[in-house]
C-alpha cells in the first residue's frame, strides 16, 4: 500500500486515543485523589501536543504526496513524523511519572528528541514540495 494512505490511517486511529486520554484526564481532574498540580500540567501538555501534531500530521500527508518521493522515502519521512509526535507528547508524560517539578528529566529529553524529528520531517517535506 501507499505511505500516504495508510499513514494518515494511522494518524486518524491513534487521535482515539487521545480521545481516550482526555476522557482520562477528566477523570483525573474530577477525583478527590488525582494528579498533583505538576502532573495535571504535564498530563494537560502531553494530550494537547498529541492531539494538534496529529491532526496537523493529516495535512503533512497531503502534502507529502505531492513530493516526487519514492514511496521508501514517503514511508521513512511520515514514520519519522509520527515517531517524533508519539516523542513529543510522550515525553511529558514519562515526565509526569519519573521526572521532578522544575527539573530535567528522561522525559524531557524524550520530548526535545521527538521535536527534532518532527523538524526533521518538515524539513525533508520542505524539499520534496520545492523539488517537486
Amino acid at each position: 500500500m501507499e505511505p500516504t494512505k495508510v499513514l494518515p490511517i494511522i494518524a486518524l486511529g491513534s487521535l482515539v486515543t487521545v480521545e481516550y486520554g482526555g476522557w482520562a484526564l477528566l477523570s483525573f481532574l474530577t477525583a478527590r485523589e488525582g494528579l498533583t498540580d505538576a502532573q495535571k500540567q504535564f498530563f494537560r501538555a502531553g494530550h494537547a501536543h498529541a492531539g494538534v501534531l496529529l491532526v496537523l500530521s493529516l495535512v503533512f500527508f497531503l502534502y507529502l504526496d505531492r513530493t516526487d518521493f519514492s514511496d521508501g522515502t514517503q514511508w521513512i519521512v511520515g514514520l519519522v513524523l509520527l515517531a517524533g509526535i508519539l516523542a513529543q507528547s510522550g515525553g511529558f508524560f514519562v515526565h509526569m511519572r519519573l521526572g521532578a517539578s522544575a527539573r530535567p528529566s528522561f522525559g524531557t529529553r524524550v520530548t526535545r528528541t521527538g521535536a527534532l524529528l518532527i523538524a526533521a520531517a518538515l524539513v525533508a517535506l520542505i524539499v520534496g514540495i520545492a523539488q517537486a
